[in-house]
């Protein structure tokens, strides 16, 4: 049996702080602190200029801050937990110090996690889904922080069906968060767009995206200027903002509680629209 995507659901993250969630849209936006991102790599690597891009995705609407040390983007070189420590710490820090900001760390690893909790950060977004490094699941649990539980297709065979590929690799997910004491409504869920999906698979996770409701988790997407939306619209990566933006108000119609995006001010407005159709469906 599904939920309903829309009702309120709290969510409670690290430090004491909660984000409701369902009634309307909630904004991340995407903090790379990395020289080789595929979109805006070396844009934001130094400290200043990272919490210049954090506070203007503030003002343009974004409640989270999603900050990232390594880059996830196909064929991108691996970095070392101390490396990407060093990148997302000092960014973490000083945005804890001079603002509420809801600070989420983008990390598989679990010792970059816990530094990152304790440097500030309310939530823990994992895009190997706690089956790269499980004791992620651990520093969650102790913490209370969010967890965002992401979706990949990366180094395992897929099952044909990209829906049901879904449910076969996120259950696993949500069995290792529940062996180390995760509590259910700490957990977002995240499809993983790009990640190992080709165009027509992203495409058909978008129009076949109600029935991952029966997981009974929130959901993240992150289409963000993804490479599937240049081959449908011919454009380059920081040229996408208006196809993202397209796929947010499809995703949000469909139930989607979180939108991780670079280009804030488009998706916010697009995001009003579409939860103004919304409040007038209830």
């Amino acid at each position: 049996m599904s939920i309903d995507p829309f009702a309120k659901h709290v969510w409670p993250l690290a430090h004491g702080r909660t984000l409701a969630l369902g009634p309307r849209a909630v904004l991340m936006g995407i903090l790379n602190v990395t020289p080789d991102s595929f979109s805006d790599g070396g844009k934001f690597a130094a400290l200043d200029s990272a919490l210049r891009q954090a506070e203007e995705m503030a003002a343009a609407g974004a409640v989270i801050i999603d900050v990232g040390g390594e880059s996830t983007r196909p064929g991108a070189d691996p970095v070392s937990s101390a490396e990407e420590q060093a990148r997302v710490l000092p960014v973490i820090e000083a945005l804890a110090r001079r603002s509420d900001m809801i600070l989420s760390v983008d990390t598989y690893r679990a010792d970059t996690a816990r530094l990152a909790i304790q440097a500030g950060a309310h939530i823990v977004n994992d895009v190997w889904g706690l089956q790269k490094e499980r004791g992620l699941a651990g520093i969650a649990a102790e913490t209370g922080a969010g967890l965002v539980i992401m979706h990949t297709g990366r180094e395992r065979e897929k099952l044909p069906d990209p829906v049901e590929d879904q449910f076969h690799f996120l259950n696993r997910s949500l069995e290792i968060a529940a062996e180390a004491g995760v509590r259910p409504d700490q957990i977002v869920l995240d499809p993983g767009f790009g990640f190992a999906k080709d165009t027509s698979e992203n495409i058909t996770l978008i129009a076949r995206f109600v029935e991952l409701r029966e997981l009974r988790h929130p959901w993240l997407v992150g289409t963000s200027r993804k490479r599937f939306l240049g081959k449908i619209t011919g454009r380059e990566a920081a040229e996408r903002g208006v196809g993202t933006a397209a796929t947010s108000v499809a995703l949000r119609l469909a139930g989607a509680a979180i939108f991780r995006v670079h280009d804030v001010a488009i998706n916010a407005d697009a995001l009003k629209v579409a939860d103004a159709i919304l409040a007038r469906r209830a």
